[in-house]
């Protein structure tokens, strides 16, 4: 079928595109950290499965930084490459509420 994206490894999750990023990130950033709720909302995230049902990790960035990086993001793993353009990283768990900060970005194994 000509609409179907790549295939996906076996035992792969497909990781979802960037959206807006959640409330329970959002409003942790706005009450916890301060940050100017206009621009909180403006920005974009992508997240991944945490290991248990409604649970995720989340990279939150800024569109316009970016493009201004001449990078793209199309999932979790594009920010593999560019953790200089994170401005939040952590978990969030839709059950609980529990949102916390994380540093998940795993070092380059590139030698260069």
């Amino acid at each position: 079928m000509f609409w179907k994206s790549k295939e996906t490894k076996e035992g792969e999750v497909k990781l979802p595109g960037p959206k807006g990023i959640p409330e329970f990130v959002g409003r942790y950033m706005v009450v916890q950290m301060k940050m100017d709720p206009n621009w909180v909302w403006t920005l974009k995230s992508v997240v991944r499965p945490a290991g248990k049902k409604n649970a995720f990790y989340c990279r939150v960035f800024a569109e316009g930084q970016v493009a201004q990086a001449g990078a793209r993001v199309k999932d979790w793993t594009s920010l593999d490459e560019h953790p200089e353009l994170l401005l939040w990283e952590g978990y969030f768990d839709k059950e609980t509420g529990e949102v916390r900060p994380e540093k998940l970005v795993r070092p380059s194994n590139s030698s260069g």
